[in-house]
C-alpha cells in the first residue's frame, strides 16, 4: 500500500520531511535529526507518508495529532503535503484517508483540519473525502 504510518525517523524519512515542507509552507525550517526525534518522540502525534507505487520515493506526508480532552478523544489533521511533481495521483486522497480510518481505528470522535480559502484542490479534496465546513473563528496566538 502507498500509505505508511511511520513510528520512527529513518535518514530517508528524514530527508522526505525536509523536502516537503518547503512544498508546505514558505516558511517551514529545516528541521535537524535532533527535531525530527523530537517530533518522533510524541505518543499521539502520528506521521503519514505517501510512497510511489512506481519508484518508491516518499511523495507525500500528513501528521494527524490525537488529544483527549473532557468531550472525549479527538483528531487534528496538519501539515499535509504532496510533492509539487506528483500532484493529482491520488497522493493527498489517499493520506486523508488513512489518516481518518486510523483516527476512528483509535478511537476518535471527530477529525477535525483547517485549510486557507486560496488551496482550492486541497479544500476540494477535504470536502470529497467526507469533510464538512464548520461556521468557526479561527483564532491564533503568536507571539
Amino acid at each position: 500500500m502507498p500509505v505508511e504510518l511511520v513510528t520512527s525517523a529513518t535518514p530517508e524519512v528524514a530527508e522526505a520531511i525536509n523536502e516537503l515542507l518547503p512544498q508546505l509552507s514558505k516558511s517551514a525550517q529545516h528541521l535537524t535529526d535532533e527535531q525530527i526525534d523530537t517530533f518522533f518522540d510524541q505518543d499521539r502525534v502520528h506521521l503519514f507518508i505517501f510512497r510511489s507505487e512506481s519508484t518508491g520515493k516518499i511523495n507525500g506526508m500528513l501528521t494527524l495529532a490525537t488529544f483527549i480532552i473532557p468531550t472525549g478523544y479527538r483528531a487534528w489533521i496538519e501539515d499535509v503535503v504532496v510533492a509539487e511533481n506528483a500532484r493529482g495521483e491520488g497522493a493527498g486522497r489517499a493520506l486523508v484517508e488513512e489518516a481518518v480510518a486510523y483516527a476512528e481505528h483509535i478511537g476518535a470522535r471527530s477529525v477535525d483540519l483547517t485549510s486557507r480559502p486560496s488551496r482550492e484542490a486541497a479544500n476540494r479534496l477535504y470536502v470529497r473525502t467526507g469533510f464538512k465546513i464548520r461556521e468557526t473563528n479561527v483564532y491564533r496566538y503568536k507571539k
